[in-house]
């Protein structure tokens, strides 16, 4: 499956200026305990694990579990401090994988 992320970062900050980073990926989320319309039940499959880097260093980690919506939006704060990039990394049941990165120009 194909995921759309859309990932919002400025792309400015001043040094030691406080940042709102914001995240959202489409993924149709399935719990694992809804059954289907002949009684069994659909197997999971969910985002387990979304990760931010600035610059190679982990600023943000979250781990989820069956109650995660579908398409889960994320909202955090980080630190500038000097300009690079920040990826964001989606990780998932039955090998779903996503990245997406962007530039911040630190003055």
């Amino acid at each position: 499956m194909a995921a759309r992320a859309l990932i919002n970062v400025p792309p400015t900050a001043k040094r030691g200026e406080i940042v709102v980073i914001k995240a959202l990926i489409s993924h149709e989320m399935e719990s694992g305990f809804r059954p289907n319309a002949v009684g069994q039940l659909i197997p999971r499959n969910i985002i387990k694990e979304f990760v931010c880097t600035y610059n190679g260093v982990e600023v943000f980690r979250a781990e989820f579990f069956s109650a995660i919506s579908a398409n889960p939006f994320l909202s955090f704060t980080t630190v500038a401090t000097e300009s690079g990039t920040v990826t964001m990394t989606w990780k998932g049941d039955n090998g779903f994988f996503a990245t997406e990165s962007v530039a911040i120009a630190v003055e």
